[in-house]
């Protein structure tokens, strides 16, 4: 499984995540953010507190989080 090491967030709704292969890239969630967990990350000002947990995981405050395997696929896919 990939780590992720760097998170940014960005505007509209999308992550800059870099991985510890070094492999980077954009994913949005513009069309995911639905649920009790995610829906609080419709503010941006709460978006932008997305961190990494000490697993590599991208998470927030509330909770919400995004598996790092999820998110390397996605970003592969893209590339």
């Amino acid at each position: 499984m990939h780590r992720v090491v760097r998170v940014e967030a960005l505007s509209g709704y999308r992550l800059r995540v870099v991985f510890d292969d070094g492999r980077e890239g954009e994913v949005s969630l513009a069309d995911r953010l639905f649920g009790p967990m995610f829906e609080p990350l419709r503010d941006p000002v709460f978006f932008g507190q997305v961190s990494i947990d000490e697993f590599g995981v991208v998470c927030w405050p509330n909770g919400a989080d995004l598996a790092p395997d999820a998110l390397y696929l996605r970003v592969s896919e893209a590339a």
